[in-house]
């Protein structure tokens, strides 16, 4: 309801219509008794015709016991207010998650596209699942297994990993280390080496690891800060801040479902099966 006026027929509707839900409206019972009350006290009700009360509006008298109305109401029945604040987080997260689909809906060409090596999976899968990830993000490294798993179970699934570094300059070196042993043919062992230990990073422990991988080291490093690779990163982190990820992992499950955090293999599958139908 606004700060200006709600026309007294309309003044029911305009509290229960913020108060959405079947269960808030009888929450709202008493308070809106209260209020008939008031109201044909302060007299804004009467038996005059309907336009009448349409063209009427609370002057500051009406107002002041309006308010006192609802204090009472709020004072004998507290939940009344906590249950309209949990109606307003539902809607506001309704709000976001429509904002976000239709961001990912708006963006998907970029976000369902990645060079040929952060693709796994079916590369002609029917259903397109996209993975921000930190390699030295924990719940990204518990996560990796589980999605090994899905995707043996589900061979109908291509799955386009994006590699965003947002835990500082170690995630940076890792992310780095990652798209330049790709030029290499390594992307996918590189990445799963970083994200499998724990050892120390830097640049000392990615040369070792480039070696073992037969890398050729020097290139390796030379790729690492060059444009092909900060080109990658820019538009990972650019198609993350587009859709609203707030952290690593999160999946996109077609465009039907965007989903943050460390998942189990029941739910990956329900949002699996909602991305099939679309």
């Amino acid at each position: 309801m606004s700060r200006v006026e709600c026309k007294a027929s309309g003044v029911f509707n305009c509290i229960i219509n913020s108060m959405e839900g079947t269960a808030m409206k009888k929450r709202v019972n008493s308070l809106s008794l209260a209020l008939l009350a008031g109201l044909s006290a302060v007299g804004l009700l009467s038996s005059g015709p309907a336009h009448a009360a349409d063209e009427a509006v609370f002057n500051a008298k009406q107002r002041a016991a309006i308010v006192q109305i609802v204090r009472d109401a709020l004072k004998t029945d507290p939940s009344i207010l906590s249950d309209a604040i949990q109606s307003i987080r539902q809607q506001a997260s309704s709000q976001q998650e429509a904002h976000v689909k239709a961001a990912v809906r708006a963006n998907w060409q970029a976000l369902s596209t990645a060079p040929s090596y952060a693709v796994r999976g079916n590369p002609q899968g029917q259903v397109t699942v996209v993975e921000f990830l930190d390699p030295r993000c924990t719940y990204c490294r518990h996560m990796a297994p589980v999605v090994d798993q899905f995707l043996a179970r589900h061979p109908d699934v291509r799955l386009v990993e994006k590699v965003i570094p947002v835990l500082g300059d170690a995630s940076l070196l890792d992310a780095q280390a990652i798209y330049a042993a790709a030029f290499q043919g390594q992307y996918d062992a590189m990445r799963r080496r970083l994200m499998d230990e724990t050892a120390k990073p830097g640049m000392e422990h990615l040369r070792d690891v480039a070696k073992s991988l037969k890398l050729d080291v020097a290139r390796f490093e030379k790729d690492m800060k060059g444009p092909a690779v900060m080109a990658l990163l820019t538009a990972n982190l650019g198609q993350a801040q587009s859709v609203g990820v707030q952290g690593t992992p999160t999946f996109l499950f077609g465009q039907a479902a965007v989903a943050p955090g460390a998942l189990g293999m029941e739910q990956m599958e329900q949002f699996l099966e909602a991305a099939r139908k679309g």
